[in-house]
């Protein structure tokens, strides 16, 4: 079973990626994630990438497509995975599906639809770990003190890049960059609109539904 995970910023990608992985026994594949573990580890495609983020400059597609293609060949992820954060493109998603298809398929398309003000209130209130990296909220999972990492006890900071301007120029390019992917997708009946605005947990319990829907096989 191979899933794509796509929604605006802030639609709660990664957190259902990673609860719906854990619920059906897949692998939870996040390019951020990739992009930071190559780099980490110093791998060929880590350097490259590095030059890039050095600069200040955005990692090219062709670079990114790489490093996701050598994690999706890896043996665990050769039952089926859970795409999060790619495709962001049309090119990408040509380029996906002629890869994958090579001995299968991507299966379904899940769309988090979700309003602007969600998308603000929950992005706004997004606070990170200056040290391990973890993701807490002011409203939604504050820390336990204030300011400050449950794990490591670090400092907590707002990326600039969660600010309200910030955020709603954010939106704006992604759904621009986002009607010819699902367009794409619509067009093959691949792609499913669920409604992010609700609960995490109602909304985890509609993609499991979606995914039995589409393959029996699999076991919740």
């Amino acid at each position: 079973m191979k899933i794509v995970m796509l929604g605006p910023p802030g639609a709660g990608k990664g957190t259902q990626s990673k609860n719906l992985a854990k619920r059906i026994g897949l692998v939870h594949i996040s390019t951020g994630d990739i992009l930071r573990q190559n780099v980490a580890g110093g791998t060929e495609l880590g350097k490259k990438a590095k030059d890039y983020m050095n600069k200040g400059e955005l990692v090219p597609d062709q670079l990114v497509t790489e490093m996701l293609l050598d994690r999706i060949n890896q043996p665990d992820a050769t039952k089926g995975f859970i795409l999060d954060g790619y495709p962001r493109n049309l090119a990408q998603a040509k380029k996906l599906d002629s890869e994958v298809e090579k001995k299968s398929k991507i299966n379904i398309i899940v769309y988090l639809e979700t309003s602007e003000a969600i998308i603000i209130q929950r992005l706004s209130g997004r606070r990170v770990c200056s040290k391990c990296g973890a993701l807490f909220h002011i409203t939604n999972m504050p820390p336990k003190k204030e300011n400050t990492c449950d794990a490591c006890s670090s400092s907590l900071y707002q990326r600039p890049d969660d600010k309200e301007s910030t955020i709603k120029n954010r939106i704006q390019v992604y759904n621009k960059e986002a009607k010819e992917l699902i367009d794409y997708y619509s067009k093959q009946k691949k792609l499913y609109r669920i409604n992010a605005d609700e609960d995490a947990g109602l909304v985890l319990d509609k993609i499991v539904s979606l995914v039995k829907q589409n393959n029996d096989s699999v076991k919740v």
